[in-house]
C-alpha cells in the first residue's frame, strides 16, 4: 500500500506517485469553504426564524406559532451539519456553547409544572429562576437587574451562570423551549404544547406575556449576532479558516479527523444517544422540547459525510466540493477510504430507520422507553454504526502519518456503569 507523508508546515503530500498526489493544503481549503457556507445557511435559516419570531410575536395566533416552530425545526438542518467543526477547532468550541448548549433547566427561563420538574435542585441555585416572571433575582448574595431583558443579561449574565453548563439561556433550545414549552409526556407521544395566547399580551396565559415576548425575541436576535460572528471567522482572513489554512499541514488535518471522530464517539454514540437509552431518559434527548432529536442527530451523520467527501449540498442547492480527506486517505490506503466510506453509509443507513420510524408517529423519546424493545434496537443499531465510523477514523489517524489523536470520550460507552453511580 502507499503510504502519504505529511510534512508539516509545507502543505505537500509526498507519495510514491507524486503526480497522483492530492495536494493537502487544498483539502484544508475545501474544509474552511464548506465551514463557510455550512454557516452562513444556518445563519440565513436562523434569520429566517427571527422573521417567523416577529411575526408571533407581531400577531400571536395557531398559524404563527406553528409557523415559527416549522422554521426553527427547518433551521437545525444546516446547523446541525456544522457540528463536526466543533471539535479540534477552538474557535468553534470556544463558542458552540453559546449556541447549541443543552440540556438546560428550564425553570430558569420560564413557567414550568412543578409536579414534573421540581422546585428546586441542590446543584443549581438558579434551577427555578424564572427570569421571565421575576424582573429581579438573587443570586450567589447579589440581586441581578432582570427588569430589561437584554442580550447582556442573556449572554453575559445568565448563561451558564454559576459555571453550571445546565443554565442555558441563549441558543437553539431556549428559543425551542419557548415555542414549544416542556413536552410533559414522558416516553409517550407528543411534544411541548405551549399556547400561542403565550405570547399574546391582550389574551395571555402563563402570565408575563410581554416579557415573554421580549425573551425571544432577544433570544432570537442574539442566534443571529452569533452566527454572523461564526460566519466571520470562517471568511477569507477569518481567524477560525486561519488556524486551518495557514499552520502544519499535520494541524489542520488533525482538526478534521478530530471532528468526525469526536462527533461520531464520544459526543453523539455517547453523550446524546448511549447515555439517554441506557437511562431510558427522555431529558437526555437532543430537541427534547420539540421531539425533533430524530432530525438533529440524522444531519450529524448527514454533515460528518459531506466533510469527510468534502461535498456539502448547500440550502440553495448549489454545491460546494474540492479535494477531500477521501481523498488522501483513498491515496494512502484504498481499502481504508472504501471502508470509511461503507461505515458512514451504514450508519446514514441506521439513521435512515430511525427517522422513517419517527416520522411515522414513533418519536424518539418513545424509541428510548424501557420496555420499547423495536425502539432501543433502532437507537442501538445507530450507536453501534457510528462506534465503528469512529474506529475507521482511529484508522485514518495512522494511514495519514498523523499525531495520536484522542477523540471525544463518553462514560456511557467506556465505563457505563458510572452512569448509574
Amino acid at each position: 500500500m502507499r503510504r502519504i507523508l505529511v510534512v508539516a508546515g509545507l502543505g505537500v503530500l509526498v507519495a510514491s506517485n507524486a503526480e497522483a498526489a492530492t495536494d493537502a493544503s487544498a483539502v484544508l481549503d475545501t474544509y474552511a469553504d464548506i465551514a463557510h457556507a455550512m454557516y452562513e445557511d444556518a445563519l440565513a435559516d436562523a434569520r429566517r426564524v427571527q422573521a417567523a419570531v416577529e411575526e408571533l410575536t407581531s400577531n400571536p395566533s395557531d398559524a404563527t406559532l406553528q409557523a415559527a416552530r416549522e422554521t426553527w425545526i427547518e433551521a437545525r438542518r444546516p446547523y446541525q451539519q456544522t457540528e463536526v467543526y466543533r471539535f479540534g477547532n477552538a474557535a468553534v468550541d470556544d463558542w458552540e456553547g453559546r449556541v447549541n448548549a443543552w440540556p438546560l433547566d428550564e425553570g430558569l427561563l420560564d413557567y414550568v409544572d412543578e409536579a414534573y420538574y421540581g422546585t428546586e435542585s441542590d446543584e443549581n441555585l438558579l434551577y427555578s429562576a424564572n427570569v421571565i416572571a421575576n424582573p429581579t433575582l438573587q443570586f450567589g448574595g447579589e440581586t441581578i437587574d432582570a427588569s430589561a431583558i437584554t442580550k447582556e443579561l442573556l449572554a453575559d449574565v445568565l448563561q451558564e451562570a454559576d459555571n453550571i453548563e445546565a443554565n442555558v439561556a441563549t441558543g437553539y433550545h431556549a428559543i425551542e423551549f419557548l415555542l414549544w414549552g416542556q413536552d410533559l409526556n414522558g416516553t409517550g407521544p407528543g411534544a411541548g404544547d405551549r399556547p400561542h395566547t403565550d405570547f399574546d399580551p391582550a389574551n395571555c396565559t402563563g402570565g408575563n406575556c410581554e416579557r415573554r415576548v421580549d425573551y425571544l425575541v432577544t433570544v432570537t436576535d442574539l442566534l443571529v449576532d452569533d452566527l454572523e460572528e461564526m460566519v466571520g471567522l470562517w471568511a477569507d482572513g477569518g481567524e477560525a479558516r486561519l488556524a486551518v489554512t495557514d499552520g502544519p499541514v499535520e494541524d489542520g488535518l488533525t482538526a478534521i479527523v478530530t471532528g468526525l471522530g469526536s462527533l461520531s464517539y464520544g459526543e453523539l454514540a455517547g453523550e446524546r444517544m448511549q447515555l439517554g437509552l441506557l437511562l431510558h431518559d427522555p431529558e437526555e434527548e437532543h430537541d427534547c422540547f420539540a421531539d425533533n432529536t430524530h432530525e438533529s442527530h440524522y444531519f450529524n451523520q448527514v454533515g460528518m459525510i459531506a466533510i469527510y467527501n468534502a461535498n456539502y449540498e448547500r440550502i440553495d442547492g448549489s454545491v460546494v466540493s474540492g479535494p477531500s480527506l477521501s481523498d488522501l486517505v483513498a491515496e494512502a490506503e484504498p481499502a481504508l477510504d472504501e471502508r470509511v466510506k461503507a461505515d458512514m453509509a451504514a450508519t446514514y443507513a441506521a439513521m435512515d430507520v430511525m427517522m422513517e420510524t419517527a416520522q411515522g408517529g414513533m418519536a424518539y423519546d418513545q424509541m428510548l422507553g424501557e420496555g420499547n424493545d423495536e425502539g432501543n434496537r433502532i437507537l442501538q443499531d445507530v450507536i453501534d454504526g457510528l462506534i465503528v465510523q469512529a474506529e475507521g477514523f482511529e484508522l485514518v489517524v495512522a494511514a495519514l502519518d498523523l499525531s495520536l489523536i484522542d477523540f471525544e470520550g463518553s462514560d456511557s460507552l467506556d465505563d457505563p456503569d458510572a452512569v448509574f453511580e
